[in-house]
Order: C-alpha cells, then structure tokens, then sequence
C-alpha cells in the first residue's frame, strides 16, 4: 500500500488522525559537548524491569562512537556519552524501535525535590523507630526495677539510653528544628517549635537528672515524639509528592525542538527557546508546534483539540495562525513564528499553572488553624505550670521537669496524624474504587464545592465521532473500502460500523479534498460535499460524504455520543445541590445538543482556555467554590486555578498534572469522590476534636507532677493509635452525597 493509502482523507474540513508511526524527536539542540565528548540525557517511557534497561542500553551501545549508556530505572533518566560523527537521531530511533517513548531532558531533571524529602523523612522515621524499640527496652528496665535497682545500674541504663538518644534525635529532629529556626527568625511560630522545644529541653533535662542520679529520665518519650510526628509528616509527603509539578511538565512539553529553516533553505534542529518571532520553522506531519506559527506554504489538516477543545480539526491553508500545541496531521507546512516560545499559547497556560499553584498554597488546611490554636495554647500550659511550682517553693529543677512533662504529654502527635492518616485512608479507599488522589488537602477542598464546570469533549462524551445514520449495508461497505486507506477518525468510524473488510484499488490523496479509489471498475470518492460534488447549502465538519461513479452522493452523518453514565451522574449532583455549566471549545450546535440531552441550562461554546479561566474567576468572584472537570491542554489552565479540579485517566499528562484527582470507569466516580471527600473532612474535625479533648485531659495530669515517662508514653501512643482507629471507619462508611 503506498503512502498516500495510509495517510488519510484531506478532503472534508475534519480532523484527520495522527498518524500510526510519526516521526522520533530530533534531540540534536540538547546534545553537550564536554571536554571532546558528546553527551545527551533523554527521558525513557515505558522501561519497567531490568531486562528493559538491559535491553535499552544494549541497543545504544551497539551504535558506533558510543562509550556509555546508563539508565536509571526510578528516574526513567538515560544518560548518553559517545565520540565521533554519530548524531543524536539514530540513538532515539534505536531506542523508539524498541516501542520505548522517548524525549530529551534537559541537564538536571532527575529526582524531584518532592522525592528528595519523602526519601529524607522516610529515613528520619526509620533512625527514629530503631532508636525508639531500642530505649524503650532500657526504660522497661528502669520502671520494672523502680524501687529495687541500684542508683548505678539505672545510671548506666539511663546513660546507654542517652547514648542512643542524642545521634537520633540530632537526625531525626533536624526536620523540625530546621522548620522552627526558620519561623522564628521572621518573629512567628508553628507547630514545630513546641516540638523542637519538647525534644531539646526534655534531652537535656533527662542528661541532667541522669548525670545526678535521678529516677526520671526522658530520653524514651524524646525519641517516641519525633518517631510519631515523623509518621505523619511521612504520610502527608507522600500523599502530595505529585502536586506542583503541573508547570514543570508543560515546561518540558515546551523544551522540544524545532526544526528552524535558514535564508538559503536549510534545515536546523534548534531549542523553542531559541526561535525568535519571523523565523521560518518546518511543521512536519504528526508534529506538534511548540511555537505559534503563521502558515506560509503547505496544505495540511491539523488538530488543535488541546488548545482549543474541537472535537474536529480543520484545514490549514496559507495565511493561517496555528497555536502552540497544534498538531499537523498529514502534510508538511512551513511557517512564520508569530511570537518566541516564552509568549505563546503554552507559556500562557504554564502562567496559568503556576498562579493556579501559588493560589493552592495559600490555602489554610484545617490543621494549619488548629495549630495556630494549639501553639499558645501548649507554650502557656507549660511556662504557666514551670512558674507556679516556682512560687509554690518547689526546687527549679523539679519545676523544670513538670514544665518539660507538660510539653511532652500534651505532644502534637495526635494534632499531626489527624490529617495525613485520614488523607492516606481516603486515598486508599478511592484507589481501590479506581481514583487516584494526587494531594491530601484536595479532600478538604472538594469537600467545600458548591458548583461545577465541565468540558465537554472527552468528559461528558466519548471524544470520538459514531455513525449516527443508517445506510445500506452495500453502500456502507463500498465507501469503508475507501476509509480503510485513511486515518481520519470519522474514516475509523466509518470502518468501525462496517467492520473488516478489503481495500479499493488506486486509493489516491488529495489535500483538503479527499480519497479516490477504484472499486469493481467504478471511480468512487469519499470526502468533502465539494469533492464529492454534492449539492448542499452547509457543509458539515461532522460528515462524510461518498459517490460511486455518477450516482447520487451519500451523506454520512457523526455525532460524539455522550457517556453511558453522565446523566446519571449529572442527574444525581442536581439533586444534591450542586450548580454546575458546560465550559467547551467545540461548535456551539455540539455543545447545545449535549447540554439539552443533560438537562445543563448553562453552557458557553468556543471558550479559548483564557474564556474558562476568567469564567472559573468570575465564579469565584461571586462566592462559589468552583469544582473543574476536564481533560486537554486547553482545560489545564481552568484545572489549575479552581479550588478543586478532577480529570478522566486518559486526559493529556498535563491535564492530570494540573488536577487533584484522577479518575477511570467514566462520571460515575464523581459521586463517590465527592462523598468521600465529605465524609474525609468530618473525620479529620473528629480527630482534632479528640486531639483537643486528649489536651484538656493531659495537661491537668502533667500540670499536678502526676505524668512520669510511663504515664506521657502511653498517653501519647493512646492519643495517636485512637486518631488512626477513627480514620479507618472511613473504610466502612456508606458513600453518601
């Protein structure tokens, strides 16, 4: 079959599907030349095991010039060393022949500082729980032999404990104490200093009653407080490694090259960066432009459903601007550049990105307020409980050590898990029912929505067309051997309702036309009404059109069918309340019918992704809690800057970046998210209820001298296993809205 067979239809003003095999990336503007050697890091897609990295860097090292190849199965990183001739598109071809994806990197992607300190807390947490089973074992000793053991054995034991205690507590800690000198410095206080205080001044209380031979020591509840808290803290990084990172994945869509033509017509591989608007680019087909462009000379059709929502595309002819992140489907196109990278439709959305994230930061979590309580609250306790044994003639040191028993048994570790053991809980729940959770505080802020945006294409319908009439069987199966030489998606759906099948003979293309092809003796054409020489008033974008010979045209007609559950769904937020709008790019006629099937009254239609987030911000502006759905690149923008954002499992990478959660299985997921979410909120208040409780009973105990280090030990594994028991009923609760 020739390549003209396999291409497409050109003819009607649709969309035509990107190609099967497009062409590799040309990483050349990213290759590094150091000290003779050239050097390149891609990123790899799709390496799972060791037998993929094996295979990988043997396919690399067997390219001539190459020294090094290693890749890092946990970053997906490949870095490439080799001298001599070789360029940089033979190594991507290798490895894409492989059915590996891949891109370039720029130098220093790698770990994300996200994973850097999830690793780093996970072993704080780990030196924490060793050095904890290890002094608790001394400190049973002591409290089992209280009133037997000899003043230097319980010395020595206290000693070996403090041993184990100082080099934990100086690495563990070190997450606090550096989050509480920094607050402190600028006048403030968290919930970290009462920590850093607890752990510092009840270390060096126990050093002192160790060194004179006291009974207490503190060394056991030291160590136990930093591994409770280190728990939590674990739990809340892991539960938001994957959030902000939304821009830096749009950035590296923007990091691509583009291929710049010179005066004399040569082609050059150069960085987006570094196109500058007049210069001349080539568009090849099934490549995406990463730069907005003016068409100069080509013929092609493109699909900007990511920047634009269409569920069609549309003819690109001379003259026409193309956006950033516009694919050409069939073609080759040359162009001016009609903005650098940093101006175009990307970096404007990557602005939206990042406002989107500031703004989510800012948020003010249920525990950051209750801390901004708890703080005072346990700094008073103790400095009042120090000073009024001082001046009831108690000894300083003995008030000291009260001081230090209040601090600890009204430690923050419930206050801590309260949150991070409830968003694990709910995300584990979700998971199992098909929907990934990316950030803990996303529960609180979906619980708080009140109103609800939703793209059309791709989220409320299937994103692809179906044969809406009915046609002779003979004709259907005629004009399917026509479509099967194309990859235009109504041409698939074409195929799709015809079903297997032979192809016609002499299948030629003609750009922004159609097919023609022989079938049993008779030319036969299938495209545009124009190609087709059809008399129609209108041409559709959502039909096909197909003669045999001199006979009457057949019309095909497509619609986008809307998902099996969406008006249950819909139906369902109605009755719980919820307000909620269609916020599409697609034709108004597409997006009217959609909404009407529905029972939506509020729709926009051709809504650049700036129209969504000005509506998302004009929402806001008048008091609602905006919860955004959507799935293109063109939605990413609005998913960022709304208070809580949700995506189908196959939106664009960027999309489900820039949302909280996302979901599989269809709209049928969003009930139960939401419920969940409410019911995740009401058990994250239960347990800082139950925190707040535990320190209204604790601090009565530590204040009178009654919390000895078995009392503020199991008080504070009580306060903490009592908060997890309770975020576990999240497992059993009915999903309610």
């Amino acid at each position: 079959m020739t390549q003209a067979e396999n291409n497409l239809v050109a003819g009607c003003p649709t969309r035509l599907a990107p190609p099967e095999t497009t062409s590799v990336p040309d990483p050349s503007a990213f290759v590094r030349r150091v000290n003779g050697q050239n050097r390149l890091s891609l990123t790899i897609r799709g390496a799972k095991c060791g037998a993929c990295i094996s295979r990988i860097e043997s396919a690399v090292k067997t390219l001539p010039g190459v020294e090094t190849a290693r890749l890092n199965l946990s970053t997906g990183g490949l870095e490439v060393a080799w001298r001599g001739g070789l360029t940089a598109i033979p190594i991507v071809t290798a490895i894409s022949s492989l059915g590996y994806g891949v891109a370039p990197q720029d130098q220093g992607n790698g770990i994300t500082d996200e994973q850097r300190e999830e690793r780093s807390l996970l072993i704080a947490l780990g030196v924490a729980g060793f050095a904890t089973a290890n002094i608790m074992l001394l400190s049973v000793s002591v409290w089992a032999g209280n009133g037997e053991m000899g003043t230097s054995t319980r010395m020595m034991l206290h000693g070996l404990s403090g041993l184990i205690a100082f080099p934990a507590i100086l690495f563990a800690g070190r997450v606090f104490f550096r989050s509480a000198w920094n607050v402190l410095k600028h006048g403030h206080a968290n919930m970290d200093v009462p920590i850093s205080l607890a752990v510092i001044i009840a270390f060096c209380v126990s050093v002192s009653e160790t060194l004179r031979g006291g009974e207490h020591a503190y060394f056991d509840a030291s160590v136990m407080l930093l591994f409770f808290l280190l728990i939590g803290r674990f739990l809340d990084a892991r539960v938001r490694r994957k959030a902000h990172t939304s821009a830096r994945d749009l950035a590296a869509m923007a990091h691509r090259s583009v291929t710049r033509l010179g005066e004399t017509g040569e082609a050059r591989s150069v960085r987006a960066s570094e196109i500058q608007p007049g210069d001349r680019i080539l568009l090849a087909p099934g490549e995406q432009a990463v730069v907005d462009m003016q068409v100069e000379t080509g013929l092609s059709e493109v699909d900007e459903s990511l920047v634009t929502g269409e569920s069609v595309p549309r003819t690109a002819t001379q003259g026409m601007n193309l956006l950033a992140g516009t694919v050409n489907l069939s073609q080759p196109l040359t162009g001016r550049a009609i903005a650098a990278a940093s101006d175009s439709l990307l970096s404007d959305i990557a602005r939206m990105l990042d406002a989107g994230e500031q703004r989510r930061s800012t948020y003010r979590k249920i525990a950051d307020r209750a801390v901004s309580l708890y703080v005072p609250f346990v700094h008073t306790s103790a400095l009042l409980a120090f000073i009024g044994w001082l001046l009831a003639g108690m000894s300083a040191n003995e008030a000291l050590l009260i001081g230090v028993s209040t601090l600890i048994i009204t430690c923050p570790c419930a206050l801590a898990l309260a949150a991070p053991v409830t968003q694990v809980v709910a995300s584990g729940r979700l998971f199992r029912a098909g929907t990934f959770l990316k950030s803990g505080d996303a529960l609180e802020r979906l619980a708080q929505c009140d109103y609800i945006i939703f793209d059309k294409t791709g989220t409320l319908t299937f994103g692809t067309p179906r044969l809406a009439d009915h046609v002779s069987p003979d004709v259907l199966g005629n004009a399917a051997k026509l479509a099967r030489a194309s990859r235009h998606p109504l041409s698939r759906a074409l195929v799709e309702a015809a079903g297997p099948g032979t192809v016609a003979s002499d299948v030629r293309e003609f750009p922004g036309l159609g097919l023609e092809g022989v079938i049993d003796g008779v030319t036969c054409r299938l495209g545009s009404a124009e190609w087709v020489g059809a008399d129609v008033d209108v041409a559709s974008s959502s039909s096909l059109w197909f003669v045999e010979g001199n006979d009457t045209p057949v019309r095909f007609q497509f619609n986008d069918h809307i998902l099996d559950d969406a008006t249950q769904t819909i139906r369902a937020l109605q009755l719980a309340g919820y307000g909620m709008e269609i916020l599409s790019g697609d034709r108004e006629e597409t997006v009217v019918d959609v909404a009407g099937q529905l029972g939506i009254s509020d729709w926009t239609a051709k809504a650049s992704p700036r129209d969504k987030v000005e509506r998302l911000e004009a929402l806001q502006a008048a008091g609602h809690r905006v919860l955004m759905i959507g799935d293109g690149l063109n939605d990413a923008g609005a998913l960022a800057l709304a208070n809580a954002s949700v995506t189908p499992g196959g939106a664009m990478d960027i999309s489900r970046s820039a949302s909280d959660a996302v979901y599989s299985g269809g709209l049928a997921a969003l009930p139960p998210l939401i419920a969940v979410a409410k019911q995740a909120r009401a058990v994250m208040l239960q347990n800082f209820a139950f925190a707040a409780a535990y320190n209204l009973v604790a601090v009565p105990v530590a204040v009178s001298g009654h919390a000895t280090p078995l009392v503020a030990a199991i008080a504070m594994s009580a306060s903490s296993i009592l908060v997890s028991l309770n975020a576990l009923r999240l497992n059993t609760m009915p999903e309610r809205l």
